[in-house]
């Protein structure tokens, strides 16, 4: 963050709004999140509930926002040792599709070229510990999805979500992700170098805060990953799952895609597995079975 004020337009083409103090949103962000017992429903029944336009510094003391968010801001220049900025709801850069999660949060960090969030965009997500065939599945799904212009949404988590983001990089493609922790943090820790390429290079996403992340233990801050799901897949038109177990936090998003009304892909290969029972289920509830990749281009190319 160099600017902090910016002065945007409202995202319902309404007058020119009251300037933006970046650095006081941030800290009233964070403040809320200290609040005991606050979760990511709590703030979004709390906003519902609010005025249309209601800024987190609304619900803040001035002077608690202001002292939180300087020591967030110090937080991540230290850590990110890169440019970063943020998105608030309610104004023209904040995508209104966002709003379609279950959930949705007022505030996001992010570092890299916010211009890639306008692209259509497809999610590939899967198991952390995929099949040798999982990965090759997902860098050809990928390979195919970049040669038609699509912009790959994964979650740096390992396995499906790493061979995603890689496969889209090396086939010369575009590729956003969405991370279940703050930004400067790396989870996991072998992708700190594909990290800080996708925030040097593409775009790199994060709605977790800062001072609530680093006063839990690693056990509690789990619940981060499958509340960014739900942004994940609001934030793309379509999600596909490459390979999942019965038990995998990627049937979080699969749920959230068809509650958002996205489209839901699963390949065929989990099909053909008789231990998992969640592909039928899915597809009785709305999603579509992928036997070759013209079974996603007939849905989603024009």
């Amino acid at each position: 963050m160099t600017q902090p004020l910016l002065w945007s337009r409202r995202a319902d083409g309404g007058p020119l709004a009251s300037p933006i103090d970046a650095a006081l949103e941030v800290g009233a962000y964070e403040a809320l999140w200290s609040e005991n017992n606050t979760s990511f429903k709590s703030l979004a029944e709390r906003f519902s509930n609010a005025a249309p336009g209601t800024r987190p510094s609304d619900l803040v003391p001035e002077r608690e926002a202001r002292d939180v968010g300087a020591r967030v801001l110090a937080k991540l220049r230290s850590r990110t040792g890169q440019r970063f900025d943020i998105r608030l709801n309610g104004e023209l850069d904040y995508p209104q599709r966002l709003r379609d999660a279950t959930y949705p949060v007022e505030l996001l960090y992010f570092q890299g070229n916010w211009d890639l969030a306008y692209t259509r965009s497809v999610a590939v997500v899967g198991t952390r510990k995929p099949s040798d065939e999982g990965r090759q599945r997902t860098a050809q799904l990928v390979r195919r999805l970049v040669a038609d212009d699509f912009t790959i949404v994964s979650g740096l988590a390992e396995g499906v979500d790493t061979a995603a983001h890689e496969a889209a990089i090396a086939a010369g493609g575009r590729t956003i992700a969405v991370i279940g922790t703050p930004l400067g943090k790396v989870y996991p820790r072998d992708n700190a170098e594909l990290q800080a390429r996708i925030a040097q290079d593409f775009l790199l996403v994060s709605q977790v805060p800062v001072e609530r992340y680093d006063a839990q233990n690693p056990k509690v801050n789990r619940f981060f990953f499958p509340e960014r799901n739900k942004t994940m897949s609001a934030l793309s038109e379509a999600t596909i799952i490459v390979e999942a177990g019965e038990t995998s936090g990627t049937l979080i998003q699969a749920r959230e895609a068809l509650k958002q009304r996205r489209k839901l892909f699963i390949l065929n290969s989990c099909f053909e597995r008789p231990d998992l029972t969640w592909p039928a289920k899915f597809e009785r509830d709305g999603a579509i079975r992928v036997r070759d990749y013209d079974d996603i281009r007939r849905e989603l190319v024009r």
